[in-house]
């Protein structure tokens, strides 16, 4: 229970008069006991906190950089109105700095044995699962002066998912992948080594594609046409260790990876390849397998909704068995990890061969644009040193890189908003080529 401001003036305006004309305790009790009787009244007629009931539903995910919708139903039983004040909290991240309360205060009336519904709107700042913590409800009398205060657990939960903003670049990626299966009015022929269908032979076709068992059934002459292999098995591979907790930007090194994993993701499942992903550092974070086709990229979001960047080395070893488990069949595994000198040649180095003598191996790695910007300063004495700490850092990376071609392993190593179509094409690149 508390007290109002309204009954707080009144107390003050009252006493005022009654110190200035006659300043005695008589005169503050005048006052006073009349003011205490009116809030004892008004406490009365509030309707009672404990015997309100409390519902939830609406949003249940949401995408980060959007808004989430959830209703909370207030169901007043009994026998007095309700006006009130409420507060539905939820994390801070929840919203947008500076609207919290703006947005999770609400003030409504029921009558007695009515129901209201009112809508509290979330803009999530970060992934993962948002949980709304209590309802605070303040009970007012019909006079304002007394209130009766009560809190409620209204369990809710709302997942945020990765805003995959790479997705823009997918339809221009189907377009290719439909060139490559010669779904285009124009076929393509001569990329990939699955065959695809007969076709009547046109001079200028290669003779090798000539069929020639077809040819002897029919009356006209019979070539092969091809398409890039098909039910494949694509491997992403997240590394969650320290290193992927590196800003680039405004956000950590693994949501640019997670991004170019969905694009990546995407683009397989509709290519008729079977995708699958674990997250990995010293344990498994997330592991996604056997998904149908048409479950693979909500299952990618789903799981990589709560994953954060553990502050931790990552155990090479331990990734590469659990990913050799994970993909039993020969699969292309796409690594998304630092390039670091360090932390390759220590931990990835030494058992990458594990990886390459069964499985096609890429790895992909977020590059800091802010490094080639400053690899471009000059003018004075400062920007000169920058330079020189950009070109040590960019050759270092180029010499990781190179090492790991030596392998047999494709890098991809591009800024945060090219990692994904440049780690797509290098999909596109290898299916083309038959090396999946």
């Amino acid at each position: 229970m508390a007290l109002t401001g309204r009954a707080a003036l009144l107390a003050a305006l009252g006493t005022l008069p009654v110190g200035i004309w006659e300043p005695s305790w008589t005169g503050i009790l005048a006052v006073n006991v009349p003011l205490a009787l009116a809030c004892a009244c008004d406490a009365a007629l509030a309707a009672p906190v404990r015997r309100l009931g409390l519902t939830r539903s609406g949003d249940t995910s949401v995408r980060l950089g959007e808004t989430a919708d959830v209703a909370l139903t207030v169901t007043n039983a009994s026998g007095r109105p309700l006006r009130a004040h409420l507060r539905d909290a939820w994390p801070p991240s929840s919203w947008e700095p500076g609207t919290e309360v703006a947005a999770s205060r609400h003030r409504l009336t029921v009558p007695a044995g009515e129901r209201r519904r009112l809508t509290t709107r979330l803009r999530p700042t970060r992934r993962g699962d948002r949980k709304a913590d209590r309802v605070t409800i303040r009970s007012y009398g019909p006079l304002g002066l007394f209130a009766r205060q009560g809190s409620h657990k209204v369990p809710w939960t709302v997942r945020v998912l990765p805003p995959f903003t790479s997705r823009k670049h997918l339809p221009s990626k189907l377009a290719r992948l439909r060139e490559l299966d010669g779904r285009t009015s124009v076929l393509t022929r001569g990329e990939g080594t699955e065959f695809d269908s007969l076709r009547e032979y046109v001079p200028g076709d290669d003779t090798r594609s000539i069929d020639w068992r077809a040819t002897a059934r029919q009356t006209t002459v019979a070539v092969r046409t091809w398409r890039p292999e098909r039910d494949r098995h694509i491997l992403l591979v997240l590394d969650t260790g320290r290193t992927s907790a590196g800003r680039v930007g405004d956000a950590p090194r693994l949501d640019a990876s997670m991004d170019a994993a969905l694009l990546l993701g995407a683009l397989a499942s509709r290519a008729g390849d079977r995708v699958h992903l674990l997250a990995y550092d010293r344990r498994v974070r997330a592991l996604v397998q056997g998904r149908a086709a048409g479950d693979v990229l909500p299952s990618l979001v789903n799981a990589m909704a709560t994953l954060e960047p553990e502050l931790v080395e990552t155990d090479a070893r331990g990734l590469t068995a659990t990913a050799l488990r994970t993909a039993p069949r020969r699969s292309l595994i796409v690594l998304l990890t630092s390039l670091d000198a360090a932390p390759i040649e220590e931990g990835l180095l030494p058992v990458l061969p594990l990886l390459t003598q069964r499985h096609t191996v890429l790895v992909a790695s977020v590059a800091d644009p802010h490094i080639a910007r400053m690899a471009k300063a000059r003018g004075n004495a400062e920007g000169l040193y920058e330079a020189a700490a950009a070109a040590q850092a960019q050759t270092e990376r180029h010499r990781t890189a190179e090492q790991l071609q030596r392998h047999g392993v494709t890098v991809v190593d591009a800024t945060p908003d090219d990692l994904a179509p440049a780690l797509a094409d290098a999909y596109l690149a290898l299916k083309a080529a038959g090396r999946l």
